[in-house]
């Protein structure tokens, strides 16, 4: 089960890369190049986005879309409602129609609970946690290319 929709994973992609460039700003057709997302899906997000706050805006010469905060003070749940004002689900867990405290599902109260603390945890993750993830694992990934290679070449000889 997706707790975020698609275009809230789009959003967060995007603004990651944006706030990981050294540029300071950058078209939407580069950030949809680089990220492998649709350019008018993502043009569509960054209108959102802009019209939050979340990011800055500029058409024409010298154009581009630019973070208009510090990556450390953007949640993931700012993000999330900016783009998606569905947010975390409040259907039931088991799909069922009818479901609340006073007719609840078998598994109401553990499902309550957890969206509770998914809200909490997405008020908390910032814009800032995602980048430093991704650089993580970037580093992850050329260290084993770098060893993958180091091992190809010494299976060569």
């Amino acid at each position: 089960m997706n707790v975020l929709s698609q275009t809230t994973g789009y959003a967060i992609t995007a603004l990651a890369h944006l706030a990981a460039s050294p540029a300071a700003s950058l078209l939407v057709r580069e950030i949809a190049a680089a990220t492998d997302i649709p350019p008018p899906y993502l043009a569509k997000v960054v209108q959102r986005l802009a019209a939050a706050g979340i990011v800055d805006s500029k058409r024409g010469y010298r154009g581009g879309i630019r973070m208009a905060a510090p990556p450390e003070t953007i949640t993931i749940a700012q993000i999330d409602k900016a783009v998606d004002l569905q947010r975390v689900p409040d259907r039931c867990l088991l799909g069922m129609t009818d479901c609340s405290d006073a007719r609840d599902c078998p598994a109401h109260s553990f499902w309550v609970n957890q969206r509770k603390q998914i809200r909490q945890r997405l008020e908390v993750l910032t814009l800032a946690d995602i980048v430093a993830f991704e650089a993580r694992r970037a580093g992850r990934a050329s260290t084993e290319n770098i060893e993958a290679l180091a091992v190809e070449s010494t299976q060569s000889r």
